[in-house]
């Protein structure tokens, strides 16, 4: 019923981005001179002709590795030109090598590849009826832990077999924009933050239901300029309010550019330590049009917090903070379509049993009951879901992951009722899969874990981590699994 493939992909920390590198912007030098300004005098104290030569062998070692390399030299020095007298005139080269000073290579997958999810990808035309195109999100880890979201594509023909395509040799970032706040979302989060107060209502009741952030940086500043309300206070929440406007983004990456070299990196503070486990699933509206939605763990060093990203061609991406009293903790998972006009969400949202939440909006979640706690033994430590439940004949598929001795995760299935999803009404008492053999060794050893899967004709394609060191695929044969379920129905 299960057959592993022959893919397997590991970490490759060839794979690098170019990341702004801002040393120590609060260690300020004896003359009160903060780090960026002391290494900008010593930059533009180099003469022309040394100036040439470096930036020449900049270009040499570095320019190959990055695409359009001098374009994000120039996009680096424009970042702290703030800090250059306005009366000094600078050669584009000497612009370029003040760019190259404050930039730094990052590898993207130097500690760890896994967790992948899967879906159809937005453009199906040019190939037969019995093939389907794919994107594959992954979970890449850098020094310091730091997850980012990478893409992989391929094919899967008539025969259930895969061919993924080749990986572009670059990985870029995308040019990152604010979008417009609705103010009614903003003031409600705000108030989850425990920002609740008149300063709030100060700032945001004068701005117009959309708001863009240049509006939202005036109204603060005229706060700053009043001084009406207690200082502390309005510190804090100014904070707040900064803090929740940049966590809510943009990104877009160029239309000509390959798939697999887009990397959605943290620049969210929420995320700053981290994006992690993308469950990505293909959404189709009552109206029949289709959004690609992931819910995603932003990690800051301390908290966890689940966000939102909402995509319709895997070029433009909107990040979004989650509402309400249960958008905590991780894995959320986002059924494929509205079921009696709301929004249906599996999660664990106390870090130990699998819950079902309902909405009326995707960004706002207070209405949560039970489903499933852990009852097998190799699942007795926690359950969770593995990606976004998958719509059969027989009933919604939810693929899971149980915790059991020696913190060995394993993946099961159950089944919900396609009406009422939160009746189980099947339920696999043995783990669908569990870490081979050559499976158990990685960075983080005997785990098994998926964040989506996909059908394919009479196939579930599952691709999954393996003990954080790296991704495989499995096909389950779905009519074979089905049958079994029927087995193990659930009183």
């Amino acid at each position: 019923m299960v057959t592993r493939t022959n893919h397997r992909y590991l970490p490759d920390p060839r794979r690098v981005i170019a990341k702004p590198h801002l040393p120590g912007e609060e260690v300020y030098s004896s003359d009160g001179k903060s780090r960026v300004k002391v290494v900008l005098e010593r930059i533009l104290a180099i003469p022309d002709s040394e100036a040439a030569e470096i930036l020449a062998g900049v270009l040499s070692s570095f320019g190959h590795r990055h695409r359009n390399f001098t374009q994000v030299l120039y996009h680096h020095f424009l970042m702290i030109a703030h800090h250059i007298e306005q009366d000094v005139v600078l050669a584009e080269d000497r612009r370029l090598l003040i760019g190259a000073y404050f930039t730094h290579e990052y590898s993207i997958e130097a500690a760890a590849l896994f967790n992948p999810s899967m879906v159809p990808a937005p453009d199906q035309s040019g190939i037969a009826s019995d093939q389907q195109r794919f994107i594959m999100s992954v979970r890449a880890v850098g020094e310091g832990h730091i997850s980012s979201i990478e893409f992989r594509t391929g094919l899967i023909d008539e025969r259930c077999n895969l061919t993924f395509d080749p990986v572009s040799s670059y990985a870029i970032t995308g040019r990152r924009m604010r979008p417009r706040y609705e103010k009614n979302l903003f003031r409600h989060k705000l108030g989850e933050l425990g920002a609740d107060n008149e300063i709030t209502l100060h700032v945001l009741d004068p701005l117009p239901e959309r708001f863009t952030f240049e509006e939202l940086e005036r109204r603060l500043t005229l706060l700053h300029e009043q001084h009406v309300f207690d200082e502390v206070i309005a510190f804090e929440t100014i904070k707040l309010i900064h803090l929740l406007a940049s966590s809510n983004y943009q990104t877009a990456f160029p239309h000509e550019s390959p798939v697999s070299e887009r990397v959605l990196f943290p620049v969210g503070p929420k995320e700053s330590q981290g994006m992690e486990d993308a469950r990505f699933v293909r959404f189709v509206h009552d109206d029949k049009s289709v959004a690609y939605y992931a819910t995603y763990t932003a990690f800051d060093g301390l908290e966890v917090l689940p966000q939102l990203i909402e995509t319709a061609d895997f070029v433009s991406f909107r990040v979004s903070t989650l509402n309400g009293a249960h958008a905590v903790n991780k894995g959320m998972a986002l059924f494929p379509r509205l079921i009696d006009g709301k929004y249906v969400m599996l999660a664990r949202s106390d870090r130990e049993n699998m819950y079902l939440m309902r909405s009326e909006n995707v960004r706002f979640w207070d209405e949560t009951q039970l489903l499933q706690t852990p009852r097998q033994p190799w699942e007795l430590t926690q359950i969770g879901n593995c990606g976004s439940p998958i719509e059969t004949e027989a009933g919604w598929l939810v693929l899971t992951h149980g915790v059991g001795p020696m913190r060995r995760y394993a993946l099961g299935v159950m089944l919900l009722d396609l009406k009422d999803p939160s009746r189980v009404i099947a339920q696999l008492p043995e783990p669908l899969m569990i870490p081979e053999p050559d499976e158990r060794e990685g960075y983080v050893p005997n785990v098994l874990y998926s964040c989506g899967s996909m059908v394919h004709r009479d196939h579930l394609v599952l691709p999954y981590g393996f003990s954080d060191g790296g991704i495989k695929v499995a096909l389950v044969r779905l009519p074979e699994l089905l049958e079994l379920l029927a087995e193990h129905g659930v009183d």
